[in-house]
């Protein structure tokens, strides 16, 4: 059952600490001519009329010459290679080096603006453990909940308004950029909005192939936002191939607006997140940007005249670095920052998510326990019955729209959902180092969204069966190829592979969901308290 969600065409409305500001019309993507014309391509040409299917162009069905057709038997590498393989190629963007870094990944370090990435085993604390299964152990079932490939920046993003104050700047008396911004006179800005780049539909679509090539034996037991959309179709088209994906599978699509309850866009349902909580997390960002972008501003501002930098315009040239890298393949944007800069821009990031997404959020759990929810439902194949959270009681309610005995279940949805399950699945190796501060780094920072929430980020669940009977004995799960330590769930025992017994996970993961209350964290009236650290999602227990 492949998952996705997207209705319309807004984007979360929350990009770095603000709400979205008005659209801004001129920075629409333009139509582009193409070599020796005058005019933008057209499809089908003036004077002719196209047909579909066009009796001129046959698929390969109506010309029925076909080789050797035996595929063989499906790949099951998770259970049988020593290893596994690893996302080790950002194929065709060209590779960035950072100013007097060339060492130094930039690409590693965007934040959740990251490329896809695959963790170290000892990311989150298990270095002895792999996703490869245990060899007394077989995989029964599967679950991949992933994030939607690199896209373009909202509209009304910073990397925009950024160009927007350039160009208005330019157009009078007075502008000129020199040295390591002499780029800037020539510069325009050529992202569009919202929707995949090409980069990014290939990371979807290798994210499928590589699934495939790790769990595809499971397919043999009866496998059944415009961006969502689009993730979820080349996922599919990886995972079953380009001739067989749409009759392959089941697309179930949530809606991604108010009014509608869905577990893959909580926040809609939870109203307490764009309120008191985003501006809240807005402001321990926005306290860090201040005194992280005072020295590149006084660097930077050396070489330019006729505007006056900000750190938001720095953080809108570090995003931007981000943006055009996975869009159009390279930025000059990269080089402008020091390897200590673009920590500095990765810790902003952490921040954001920490305090309205993670584990400082007092509503950050709420968010991510209708998720859990379904999960206990499809790992007990038992109905929902109480629908006090996200959950949409109509699809949940239905053997249709949720099936409770599929061996391959895969929900496609955004970064601050991914965030907010984790949260509320109460991994705790993840905010190990407590809460973030907002005024330095610290050295040993557990909570970091380049290796937890990057473009194309998946969470995958592993149920095994460990014993003769065939049943389901073990559960574990694994974020970006990195297993994560179950022991901040009750009844989970520290293991090195980073297994919980069945049994054990169901009950503990219960008893989180019982200790969640989604009313009072979404629609209580509450001020947030400074002083007194939240680091597991929720409101306190003790100022309710």
């Amino acid at each position: 059952m492949v998952r996705g969600i997207w209705l319309s065409l807004s984007a979360v409305p929350f990009v770095a600490g603000a709400v979205i500001q008005e659209v801004l019309q001129d920075l629409r993507p333009k139509a582009s001519s193409w070599a020796g014309s005058t005019t933008a391509f057209v499809f089908p040409p003036a004077n002719v009329t196209a047909t579909i299917p066009d009796p001129n162009f046959p698929d390969a069905t109506q010309i029925d010459e076909f080789g050797p057709t035996a595929t063989g038997d499906e790949a099951a590498s998770i259970e049988t290679a020593p290893s596994i393989a690893k996302v080790d190629s950002i194929f065709p963007l060209i590779r960035p080096g950072s100013r007097k870094s060339s060492d130094f990944e930039v690409l590693r370090h965007l934040g959740s603006l990251t490329p896809i990435v695959s963790n170290d085993a000892d990311t989150f604390g298990l270095p002895h453990s792999s996703p490869v299964i245990p060899d007394e152990c077989k995989l029964k079932q599967a679950y991949l909940l992933h994030r939607h490939g690199a896209r373009y920046p909202p509209e009304g993003a910073e990397p925009g308004l950024f160009a927007s104050k350039l160009h208005a700047a330019a157009t009078g008396a007075g502008f000129s950029a020199t040295g390591p911004l002499a780029f800037l006179n020539e510069w325009t800005y050529k992202l569009g909005a919202e929707i995949l780049t090409p980069f990014g539909r290939k990371q979807l679509y290798d994210l499928g192939v590589g699934f495939r090539v790790s769990y595809g034996f499971l397919a043999d037991a009866g496998t059944s936002t415009e961006r969502m959309v689009d993730s979820a179709l080349q996922f599919a088209a990886g995972f079953f191939g380009v001739q067989s994906y749409q009759t392959s599978y089941h697309q179930q699509i949530d809606i991604n607006a108010h009014g509608f309850n869905t577990t893959l866009a909580p926040f809609r349902t939870c109203s307490n997140v764009f309120t008191n909580v985003a501006a809240y997390a807005g402001q321990r960002a926005n306290e860090w940007a201040r005194i992280y972008t005072r020295p590149i501003i006084k660097r930077l501002s050396k070489h330019i005249k006729g505007v006056d930098l900000t750190s938001t315009d720095v953080m809108a040239m570090q995003q931007a670095c981000a943006y055009e890298t996975v869009a159009l393949g390279y930025s000059s944007f990269c080089g402008l920052f020091k390897k200590n800069e673009w920590k500095e821009f990765e810790y902003y990031d952490a921040l954001i998510f920490w305090y309205a997404f993670g584990p400082g959020g007092p509503a950050t759990a709420a968010q991510g326990v209708g998720w859990v929810q379904e999960l206990l439902s499809r790992l007990t194949q038992t109905r929902i019955t109480n629908f006090d959270s996200s959950v949409n009681s109509t699809l949940a309610s239905s053997n249709i729209t949720f099936p409770l005995n599929q061996p391959i279940y895969v929900d496609a949805t955004h970064d601050i959902v991914v965030s907010s399950i984790l949260v509320a699945m109460n991994f705790t190796s993840l905010a190990a180092s407590g809460p973030l501060p907002s005024t330095y780094m610290p050295d040993d920072q557990s909570w970091i969204t380049s290796q937890i929430v990057p473009f194309a980020t998946r969470l995958v669940g592993q149920v095994l069966s460990c014993h003769a009977d065939d049943e389901p004995t073990h559960i574990r799960f694994m974020l970006n190829d990195a297993v994560l330590p179950m022991t901040g769930i009750k009844g989970c025992k520290a293991n090195k592979h980073g297994l919980c017994a069945f049994d054990d996970f169901i009950t503990g993961m219960q008893a989180r969901v019982d200790e969640i209350d989604f009313q009072f964290d979404c629609f209580a009236n509450y001020t947030i308290p400074v002083h007194d650290s939240i680091v597991d999602g929720r409101f306190p227990q003790h100022l309710r």
